[in-house]
């Protein structure tokens, strides 16, 4: 009878923060970053929920923390509290982001929404960035992954404000790691395709017509959250430790073409 082959922890004695984490993929992730032997700390506004997460991934192992991301205030605390509980930061997961309601006409879309978007999607990362970098140039090592969007590397796929905050982090993940990188810490940006999550469902139930079949280059394969926690899982690991200042498109290969011209070209995307 073979031997079933246990897990090797890729993260054992390390330390990990995911804001956004109470569900979809900040939850994944946490769950599976805990199953490869790190503590972690979940940070979300949604209390009940994170606390239920933690509580049912083991309170010796996961802890959480009340944290708005757009309050520098809320993120200083919650880092601050990390390292009294654990001593240290190895990881952090910008994850917390939110979605406006895609109206796909400019003249539609107005100010407050946008800025809204951005203050999550971009002010939110800075921050949680700039209080992980506090946390682990003492200890001149960490990784800091940005989660980003395939909307950051092209356009046309969702809204205005959305993918311009996700073009943002690409930027954003450049500078830092090019500022970092003296301390020994890493910073990359993680980009998945459209996936559906808590996130995206109304995106899919208001546009059925645009989302309902979503194209794929690489077939017999489907994108879903634990594909993301894995590219989460070893962009944190050591495995990269020699990976900084670069976007990780998980995209089954959307981005390299355009399936109607060119000599790969189908008859039809879902083809």
């Amino acid at each position: 009878m073979a031997k079933i082959s246990q897990i090797v922890p890729r993260l054992d004695m390390k330390v990990a923060f995911i804001t956004g984490g109470a569900q979809g993929i900040g939850e994944t992730t946490a769950r599976l970053f805990v199953k490869h032997g790190a503590k972690v700390v979940i940070a979300d506004i949604q209390d009940d929920l994170g606390q239920i997460v933690c509580e049912d991934i083991g309170l010796d192992k996961a802890l959480f923390v009340h944290c708005d991301v757009t309050i520098e205030s809320d993120v200083e605390n919650a880092i601050n509290v990390t390292l009294l509980k654990f001593g240290k930061l190895d990881i952090m997961v910008n994850n917390a982001a939110i979605l406006d309601d895609g109206k796909p006409n400019i003249l539609d879309n107005d100010q407050l929404t946008f800025e809204r978007v951005m203050s999550v999607n971009v002010t939110g990362v800075f921050l949680g960035t700039k209080h992980a970098a506090r946390a682990m140039i003492p200890a001149r090592s960490g990784s800091i992954i940005m989660m980003g969007s395939v909307s950051g590397s092209i356009g046309g796929i969702i809204s205005h404000a959305y993918s311009s905050s996700k073009h943002a982090l690409v930027g954003l993940t450049k500078n830092t790691a090019a500022e970092l990188g003296q301390h020994g810490i890493r910073v990359n940006c993680l980009s998945p395709y459209f996936i559906p999550s808590p996130l995206t469902n109304n995106y899919i139930t208001d546009h059925p017509e645009k989302y309902s079949k979503v194209y794929s280059n690489l077939k017999g394969a489907s994108l879903a959250e634990n594909d993301v926690a894995e590219a989460a899982l070893f962009l944190a690991s050591d495995e990269s430790r020699y990976m900084s200042g670069h976007n990780l498109v998980l995209d089954g290969g959307f981005t390299v073409i355009n399936p109607a011209f060119g000599l790969f070209a189908r008859a039809s995307p879902n083809e």
